[in-house]
């Protein structure tokens, strides 16, 4: 089902979850490469129209300890809430399951074996999404919280990576803010999984998509921030055709 809803720029703010510089996944690696031009266009277009900009680059908060938009973050004011601040698992109360390997996280290669071992090997944001002053910088969900109560934000567009993991699950992510009454919205054509299915990654990502919508929140493509045609992985336009 379609629908039409406009929102004010100075309510509205854009997360940008999880775009790091690496990956220990090599595909999920490559496909942020391949997604952060057209996301950038899309932050300077947002920030042009006066929507807020926080980059949620997740356990990288010492590479931007000097940056103005990470003090900005944490200077914002305490705002009080009484929904915890946590990662936000599957809900059964409120969301009907995925299949296993859609749920759990995964290597996203088409090999018969995952391409390497789990472990962190980002250290910030992916340099292509460049960051302005203006912007906001945290990993945290209370400080994210903080500068939406600052800013009196009602309205939070969510892009970046993973759509099953972070994106669903982290203290700024859609569970989150759901919770905590915004009015939310994926950016779907800005956003990829992380799960082990060989062979049929985005059709898996599509039903990650439709999961969101039916349980959480309606989804938006980037052309309705830009006005300019929206992204597609080009591996997701041949596995199409």
């Amino acid at each position: 089902m379609n629908s039409k809803a406009e929102w004010k720029p100075s309510e509205t703010a854009i997360v940008v979850v999880d775009m790091w510089n690496d990956h220990h996944c090599k595909s999920a690696a490559q496909r942020v490469v391949e997604m952060a031009p057209h996301m950038n266009k899309v932050l300077e277009a947002a920030r042009r129209r006066g929507i807020l900009i926080v980059h949620a680059p997740s356990n990288c908060m010492d590479y931007y300890k000097e940056a103005t938009a990470r003090k900005r973050a944490q200077a914002a004011p305490l705002a009080k809430t009484d929904i915890k601040f946590q990662w936000n698992y599957f809900n059964p109360d409120r969301e009907g399951p995925l299949s296993e390997k859609l749920e759990c996280a995964g290597c996203s290669c088409d090999l018969p074996e995952p391409c390497g071992p789990d472990k962190r090997v980002w250290t910030s944001q992916i340099v292509t999404l460049k960051i302005d002053d203006k912007d906001a910088i945290s990993d945290n969900g209370q400080e994210v919280y903080n500068l939406l109560s600052e800013e009196d934000i009602k309205n939070v567009i969510v892009m970046g990576v993973h759509t099953n993991r972070c994106v669903l699950g982290r203290p700024f992510g859609i569970r989150q803010m759901v919770y905590l009454g915004k009015n939310v919205v994926l950016c779907r054509d800005l956003t990829d999984s992380y799960h082990r299915d060989p062979g049929a990654h985005f059709s898996g990502l599509n039903a990650i998509i439709g999961h969101v919508e039916r349980y959480w929140c309606p989804t938006i493509t980037s052309d309705s921030i830009t006005g300019e045609g929206s992204f597609a992985f080009a591996a997701e336009q041949a596995e199409s055709k």
